[in-house]
């Protein structure tokens, strides 16, 4: 099969496009025939060994143990493995499985779900990353609760774009942050309000929320405080500026040690991977109250490029990789 692999830790040119053998699902594993895939910050991370943190994770400390890169996936069950009852071939699903920029990919059936019937496989792959990323911010890290204002910074990312609707759908009064050329997009999705990061300071302290999702940002926490009411909640989602060590999860540690003494909450958040989380999202999509942005798509051959675009910050909501066609 053909798949995006990597020997060595590196820039997204490292990525290349070979025939590698098709893999065999485990006790509990399914073998998912590939239609499209996601791309998250996650691959630049695997593909780069930084920051150097996930290599003591277990990742690889010279060189990755994983060399297919991917992990969001939409596609066709093949085969199943010893102890798999909840799916069988044929079944239509999304989920996550290391190794999905490939024509074949093994993921854990306990991290698949049957995948939304309203959408393509293009669609369906921009979900299982940063789908339940927001879920989890919203719902749990954030204890949302109906009537309360929510900002959302970075609300055009991956994760925002889900963010913005998973709280409108869940009763909130949402503020989006974006730049100027995103501010349309923001709206069509629901946010009763816009700000553009580039003409206003949101940390200027004019307005206060009751939860604040700060999305792959690294504003200090002194400044995101000044955002929340006197019992507001605080989730770091992600960030990309904390250095080559240990990336964006030093501040997450001072949010969470700095939390112990205020009112207010300051959470990071590890999103974790579980079918109920991509079950429930299925049912907000099927319903209409969450869609998907997904802004292009790129063939195998052309992994390289859309990381490149996705760190570079080139997209207004997702970006997926077309295995097959839907």
């Amino acid at each position: 099969m053909k798949a995006v692999l990597h020997d060595v830790y590196g820039p997204p040119e490292v990525l290349r496009v070979e025939e590698t053998d098709r893999p065999v699902p485990a006790e509990g594993e399914v073998l998912v025939r590939v239609h499209a895939a996601g791309v998250d910050p996650g691959v630049w991370h695997l593909t780069s060994g930084l920051p150097y943190l996930i290599r003591a994770a277990g990742f690889g400390l010279r060189a990755p143990k994983q060399r297919i890169r991917g992990l969001a996936v939409s596609g066709q069950v093949d085969t199943v493995g010893p102890g798999v009852t909840r799916f069988r071939p044929g079944d239509e699903v999304y989920g996550i499985a290391a190794g999905a920029f490939a024509e074949y990919a093994c993921a854990k059936a306990d991290r698949l779900a049957h995948r939304p019937a309203n959408l393509t496989h293009a669609q369906s792959a921009a979900v299982p990353v940063s789908g339940p990323t927001a879920l989890q911010a919203v719902r749990d890290a954030g204890r949302l609760k109906p009537g309360q204002r929510v900002l959302v910074i970075g609300a055009a990312g991956g994760v925002g774009t889900f963010a913005v609707q998973i709280a409108k759908a869940l009763g909130a009064h949402v503020t989006g942050v974006c730049s100027t050329g995103k501010a349309d997009l923001i709206r069509s999705l629901g946010a009763d309000e816009v700000i553009d990061h580039t003409r206003t300071d949101v940390t200027d302290g004019g307005r206060r929320y009751d939860l604040v999702l700060d999305i792959a940002g690294n504003r200090p926490l002194a400044l995101l405080r000044r955002t929340l009411t006197l019992d507001g909640t605080l989730v770091i989602v992600g960030g990309e500026n904390g250095g080559r060590w240990t990336g964006g999860s030093g501040r997450q540690v001072r949010a969470l040690l700095l939390s112990l003494f205020l009112r207010q909450r300051l959470r990071g958040l590890m999103a974790s991977e579980h079918h109920a989380d991509l079950d429930t999202l299925t049912g907000l999509i099927e319903s209409g109250e969450v869609t998907p942005v997904l802004d292009r798509t790129y063939p195998l051959a052309e992994a390289p490029q859309a990381v490149n675009d996705l760190m570079a910050g080139r997209s207004r909501g997702k970006l997926v990789i077309q295995v097959r066609g839907d």
